[in-house]
């Protein structure tokens, strides 16, 4: 294993890392690839900085999977799912048909949706 390759995978920069190491590619070859400054690649891959939201869903494409918990409450999967999807909880209420507010307290687990929510909810989410 060359050196910078990470020895415990803690956080989506270390599997950014990895996933960049395996394929040979350069921290600017990712940037380009993911639409940012080869500055902020190392300072993911360095756990500096975090990914923005918007980020996201380019860099799980590239990695190949989602290395962040799916989680295990209904608010987990709601977040997980925004979280993937890179969308703000403005725009994910919108592609849901409800009101931030509404999807806020799912997210914190303060409500449950029912109703056509609830089949919304398994339908977008899963069981």
């Amino acid at each position: 294993m060359p050196a910078a390759y990470p020895r415990a995978f803690r956080t989506l920069g270390d599997y950014l890392r990895q996933r960049r190491l395996e394929l040979g590619l350069l921290q600017r070859e990712v940037a380009e690839r993911l639409g940012v400054d080869p500055c902020t690649v190392t300072n993911w891959e360095l756990n500096r900085t975090s990914p923005a939201l918007c980020f996201l869903p380019r860099i799980i494409g590239l990695i190949g999977f989602d290395p962040l918990p799916p989680g295990r409450s209904l608010g987990e999967r709601f977040r997980a799912a925004r979280r993937r999807a890179g969308c703000s909880r403005e725009r994910f209420a919108r592609l849901l048909g409800v009101d931030p507010g509404t999807l806020g307290r799912w997210e914190r687990n303060l409500r449950v949706p029912t109703g056509r929510y609830a089949r919304l909810a398994e339908a977008f989410l899963g069981p």
